[in-house]
């Protein structure tokens, strides 16, 4: 029984770290979309944050799949102001 409890706990706690490191991974691909956007609009770091995420509520795409695009060069993301 304890050892089905520990086996249990091992799994909870390996799909955490999981999850974390997705969010983690994440975090980082948007935080290089912003500054490629940033770049190429010639705008602050908030407003690339504000237009990423308008393109991608916009065209129904997650954001940090769109955000992966963008740093690869796949995605045109216009200046929508």
């Amino acid at each position: 029984m304890i050892g089905l409890l520990q086996q249990r706990a091992l799994r909870e706690q390996e799909q955490l770290v999981e999850q974390l490191q997705g969010a983690l991974t994440s975090r980082v691909v948007i935080e290089q979309a912003k500054g490629v956007l940033a770049e190429r609009l010639n705008v602050g770091l908030e407003q690339a944050f504000g237009v990423l995420r308008h393109h991608a509520r916009t065209g129904n795409h997650r954001l940090t799949d769109l955000a992966r695009d963008v740093v690869a060069g796949r995605a045109d993301v216009p200046n929508p102001g």
